[in-house]
């Protein structure tokens, strides 16, 4: 399997963090209000996929920038 290696600087890694938490708020609401069980599977299945790279992308980021990278805000400072 080829896999892909990215230097993140704090601010692209927060940009990817909204991302991926954005696609998968998505995706669930797809899974939970969809009648249709193919388009349920479907998108079920990436979404269990992209949970474990949110899980994998979360511990990497916090290991390099800290806790707070997670926390996604658009208050004004």
């Amino acid at each position: 399997m080829k896999t892909l290696h990215y230097t993140l600087t704090r601010s692209e890694c927060k940009l990817l963090w909204e991302a991926i938490t954005s696609l998968e708020e998505k995706w669930n609401q797809i899974c939970t209000s969809s009648d249709d069980p193919d388009e349920i599977a479907d998108f079920g299945n990436d979404l269990i996929e992209l949970r474990r790279l949110a899980e994998s992308f979360s511990e990497q980021a916090v290991s390099a920038f800290g806790k707070n990278i997670l926390t996604i805000s658009r208050e004004p400072l």
